[in-house]
């Protein structure tokens, strides 16, 4: 993740989302480093993301998905997931550690 959470709303959006899995690895968008940035802004979750890559043929769902779980915390009546393109994703920095060996990346 490049922006960590700042606040108690975004923490609890972040954790609901830790659970969303890429459909094709099988691991965590947050653990593979895809999730960008959550914030709140009153009840309302703003989610940056990026797909493992362009023509990636599950990102819609991916992106439901994020979508569906930020709004299972109380509070957010509204989720808007953006996907972007900068920084390019790359699993050797980005990825957790955990994700990096399910990968079969070692440094």
């Amino acid at each position: 993740m490049i922006t960590e959470p700042a606040t108690d709303k975004e923490w609890e959006v972040y954790h609901s989302i830790r659970s969303v899995d890429d459909p094709e690895i099988g691991i965590s968008l947050v653990e593979l480093g895809l999730i960008y940035e959550v914030k709140v802004e009153e009840d309302k979750a703003l989610i940056k993301m990026t797909y493992t890559s362009l023509a990636c043929p599950s990102g819609p769902e991916m992106k439901k998905d994020i979508e569906d779980h930020a709004l299972r915390v109380d509070g957010i009546n509204e989720a808007i997931v953006d996907v972007v393109w900068n920084p390019r994703w790359d699993p050797r920095e980005m990825a957790s550690e955990d994700a990096k060996m399910q990968m079969g990346i070692y440094d």
